[in-house]
């Protein structure tokens, strides 16, 4: 399968990130400059998949505003088809996270009222059923409430991949996880997804994982190594260095897009990892969300990416 064709649905909304040029000191006025861009984590990622020769769809929901209008103009311009639904009276959602120097979040707000009233109305809507029967493989985020991703996966005849999002809202993954073919999360999400502390070793956040029925997983942790695991047993790939950190923002999407789109091409988890990670420091070092992925460029960040290594 060359070109996989992907059904996204999730969140596609308006980021703001606020970049503080001094030190946080809680409670004060930090300088610092703000960038806007359409982000969400569903459409960070599928943009990424895209880029990596897959075909996208998008469905998500949002306001008939000025960022709604924003939202539109960027999935067009990415070639992907959206059917999404328009709420002509409310606002889109939007995320606003506040950076440290370095790049880091040191705090954020999610305004996202708008997909818990709405997303699990939409997936009634023939054009969803259709959708889903024409794609290759589903990828979703916790953006959606649990209501909307039990429906979902009830729906869904091919793989559901899933982004847990953050470690609140991974929780409502935790109902559906052996009806997922992989999900991608940080260690806190893995770690509230397996029902242990954050700190505790990897082999028992997998082995809880596993008990809790997800049978395949992506799980990172900064910029350290990212872990992965299947019925073969636990991998691990140390990512090579940036070369320069612009900003961090949309490097797990990245990852759980390019690594969907290149197992949905038949590649094997070791290999699709590789991409995975080659596409998300490629994120790290642009100050863009999500990265242009253009052939050559990935081809020598995918070469300093190091093989998979099997954790005994």
């Amino acid at each position: 399968m060359t070109s996989p064709r992907i059904l996204a649905i999730g969140g596609a909304h308006v980021d703001r990130r606020g970049r503080m040029t001094a030190p946080f000191v809680p409670g004060a006025s930090i300088p610092g400059s703000m960038s806007e861009e359409v982000g969400g984590g569903v459409f960070n990622a599928l943009r990424g998949a895209v880029r990596r020769g897959a075909q996208g769809v998008l469905i998500s929901v949002r306001g008939g505003d000025s960022a709604g209008d924003a939202v539109a103009t960027a999935i067009a311009a990415n070639g992907i088809e959206d059917l999404s639904a328009v709420f002509l009276d409310r606002a889109t959602p939007s995320y606003t996270a506040l950076l440290d120097s370095a790049g880091d979040v040191v705090a954020a707000l999610a305004d996202m009222g708008l997909y818990e009233l709405a997303f699990a109305k939409q997936l009634r809507r023939s054009k969803v059923r259709e959708a889903m029967a024409a794609a290759e493989a589903v990828l979703c985020d916790a953006n959606l409430p649990e209501a909307a991703l039990a429906k979902l996966v009830d729906m869904a005849d091919k793989p559901v991949f899933a982004i847990a999002i953050s470690p609140a809202k991974a929780v409502r993954l935790a109902p559906i996880l052996n009806q997922l073919y992989c999900v991608f999360m940080n260690r806190r999400e893995a770690a509230v997804l397996a029902g242990v502390s954050a700190e505790t070793g990897l082999e028992t956040i997998v082995h809880g994982l596993r008990a809790a029925g997800l049978r395949r997983g992506v799980v990172t942790a900064g910029g350290n190594a990212v872990f992965a695991y299947d019925s073969n047993g636990i991998i691990v790939v140390t990512p090579p260095p940036p070369r320069q950190i612009a900003d961090v923002t949309g490097a797990g999407d990245a990852l759980a897009g390019a690594t969907t789109a290149a197992l949905m091409r038949g590649l094997s988890l070791q290999a699709a990892l590789r991409e995975g990670i080659a596409a998300a420091v490629l994120t790290i070092e642009t100050a863009s969300a999500v990265a242009e992925l253009d052939q050559p460029a990935f081809a020598d960040m995918l070469a300093l990416v190091p093989p998979a290594q099997e954790m005994a």
